[in-house]
């Protein structure tokens, strides 16, 4: 299958909220992801300048199938283009480039970077050299063209609550599993036995596939096709979720099914505009609020 890489260039003094506005209009298209360059990205303190792979510009780039649905969709993104241009300001250019399937498989690997997150890991894309630290711990990671790389301050978030709250041989539940990096952290940190559900029969495959190459006991894992806690007998010591607020708040009906009295429930995906109602539903539940951390915009908490 042909593939066309639609990048628009833009500039606004609300990058965040171009980049929002800009991806929202890809994924009304179906599109599972997108490919955001941002210049302001810095390096962790310590690490050499380019392993970041710099942008010169603020983009973001989706990738639209070259079928008969393709002019249609350019007609319609440059029209939500426009208005963001005349309502907002928004500065910008589209450019479009031809990729055939395998350009297309490999693409989006480009700029993906091994980075360093919470206090030791370091989540480091498969098709990438590093030479690790004696106290850093690796995580191996192929996301598929669905998922992130877990640099999203959504995943570096959890995965420092996880960090500290995660006690040697917890049973650990992660909803909505993705790529299973979170899973792949757990195991790694001393976790016992590791559950992941995902809706998504796509996410379910690589995370098992990422959770092997992380060399994780089969016998210590299991990933499950289902709808938030569906299906899920026992219960756990910490249940994470990283998913969106609204899917939060649904979860919260059933989350003393599955998180053990005293455990400890993480979630995130949660904008700032949203962590209010989040707080009072989880403390109306009965949970204390042990933490909040926030980043870009974006929330994340523990509770027991």
């Amino acid at each position: 299958m042909k593939w066309i890489e639609t990048k628009i260039v833009f500039d606004h003094p609300e990058k965040d909220l171009a980049v929002d506005l800009i991806s929202d209009v890809f994924y009304d298209f179906g599109l599972q992801g997108v490919v955001v360059d941002d210049p302001r990205i810095e390096p962790e303190e310590g690490w050499p300048e380019d392993v970041i792979g710099r942008p010169a510009h603020h983009a973001v780039s989706g990738y639209f199938p070259n079928d008969n649905r393709f002019e249609k969709r350019c007609k319609i993104l440059e029209k939500k283009l426009l208005q963001f241009k005349e309502q907002l300001g928004l500065i910008y250019r589209i450019s479009y480039k031809a990729l055939d399937e395998e350009d297309w498989a490999h693409a989006w690997k480009a700029y993906f970077w091994p980075q360093k997150i919470g206090r030791n890991m370091v989540v480091k894309p498969t098709w990438r050299d590093y030479q690790a630290e004696s106290d850093e711990v690796v995580i191996e990671l192929d996301p598929g063209m669905a998922f992130g790389t877990g640099t999203h301050p959504t995943t570096t978030m959890c995965i420092s609550l996880i960090e500290k709250y995660l006690e040697t041989d917890d049973l650990f539940l992660d909803i909505g599993t993705g790529s299973g990096i979170l899973m792949i952290a757990a195991a790694k940190l001393g976790a016992g036995k590791i559950c992941g559900i995902d809706h998504d029969e796509t996410a379910v495959h690589i995370a098992v596939e990422n959770l092997r190459r992380n060399r994780v006991d089969t016998q210590q894992f299991f990933v499950n096709c289902a709808n938030l806690a569906e299906g899920i007998k026992e219960t756990y010591d910490m249940v994470v979720a990283n998913i969106l607020s609204r899917v939060i708040m649904d979860l919260l009906n059933e989350i003393d099914g599955v998180l053990k009295a005293g455990g400890i429930f993480i979630c995130s995906g949660i904008t700032d505009k949203n962590e209010t109602q989040v707080v009072a539903a989880m403390r109306k539940i009965g949970f204390e609020i042990l933490e909040i951390s926030s980043q870009d915009e974006w929330v994340a908490m523990a509770g027991r």
